[in-house]
């Protein structure tokens, strides 16, 4: 059975900024993650700390990488590639914590390759409560950018690239060893469904922002907190087929399956303006339309102020929906994706 909830916590997860990478900018609509799952959130990274200093400005790049340290939420950032390390829950204590209180790793690494360039220029840092934008520019039009939220839950991180030679940016996320890809077996369940306060049918719809048909769903799971629950967020971003792994799974409905995906790595071509993006809780289980394909002067209009269905997600999960093997060289150095 699905269930309805009255206003989506993905606003953060599907946004894109409306102005240059370069630029340091307000970070995201309040809407990306419940203010209770939020309490007493902020960030210290670089010696500065959102709720004391709401910093904006320029700091120098450190040689090594640097830690961003929350109270819900840690990460390492590598300052001449801004790939991510170690991201993390801290197990907080929140209304919205999904660890029991643990310290729960969720990614070994977000790496991007770009492919000979390097970030040059002093970080730009904004730090204002639970919000952080940081980013940096480098030779030939390479621009990063990293937008996170200190909070429990809800559509708390993004990572946008772009190049001045407009071409794709080869970005590898890998789990930490006690996370994992899993085929949800819940949404399976309701395949070929139409879900959602606006449908009238869940045969025939109609199709909307407030009635989406049901799809297969790749979720991340964990075996030290099993109440975790994630997903990739993609936007105008392509995943890179890793022939080795699987299931590779059918239906007979003209959707888009889950295959040739493994257990703990899954790799993507980014477009220069695009984002990878991760989603928790239940925005992580939401029956939702995917984001507006953008990469300049965006809006949020996948935002929605009505009902959307949540399938949820098994507990503990089964090992047959469990993707494997965990990693696999396949992929890797596949020719990248045209812009």
């Amino acid at each position: 059975m699905s269930t309805l909830r009255s206003k989506s916590l993905a606003a953060f997860a599907v946004f894109a900024a409306a102005v240059p990478l370069a630029a340091v900018v307000a970070a995201a609509p309040a809407e990306a993650a419940s203010s209770k799952f939020c309490t007493g959130g902020s960030y210290a990274v670089l010696g500065k700390v959102g709720q004391k200093d709401r910093f904006r400005g320029t700091v120098a790049a450190p040689a090594t990488r640097f830690l961003v340290q929350g109270k819900y939420t840690q990460f390492t950032i590598d300052p001449v590639t801004f790939a991510i390390y170690d991201y993390a829950f801290t197990g907080a204590a929140n209304t919205g914590d999904m660890t029991g209180g643990k310290l729960t790793p969720v990614y070994a690494g977000k790496v991007p390759d770009h492919r000979g360039l390097a970030l040059t220029s002093g970080i730009g840092l904004e730090l204002r409560d639970e919000d952080m934008t940081i980013s940096r520019t480098g030779t030939s039009g390479l621009s990063m950018k990293i937008q996170a939220k200190d909070c429990a839950q809800g559509g708390i991180f993004q990572m946008e690239v772009a190049r001045g030679d407009g071409t794709r940016t080869r970005i590898v996320h890998t789990l930490a060893d006690t996370t994992f890809y899993y085929d949800n077996p819940n949404f399976r369940a309701d395949l070929g469904k139409w879900l959602g306060s606006g449908c009238t049918s869940e045969q025939t719809g109609p199709s909307g922002d407030l009635c989406v048909r049901v799809s297969p769903r790749v979720n991340i799971g964990s075996d030290l907190s099993p109440k975790l629950i994630l997903r990739d967020s993609a936007q105008v971003a392509t995943r890179i087929p890793q022939a080795s792994c699987g299931p590779d799974l059918t239906n007979a409905l003209g959707l888009t399956e889950t295959r040739d995906h493994c257990g703990a790595t899954s790799v993507w071509d980014v477009a220069s303006g695009g984002r990878l993006g991760m989603v928790t809780g239940e925005d992580a289980t939401e029956v939702a339309n995917p984001p507006t394909a953008c990469t300049e002067d965006c809006q949020a209009q996948n935002q929605v102020g009505g009902k959307l269905a949540t399938l949820g997600f098994p507990n503990p999960v089964p090992a047959a929906s469990r993707l494997s093997p965990r990693t696999s060289p396949d992929g890797l150095t596949a020719p990248l994706t045209a812009p």
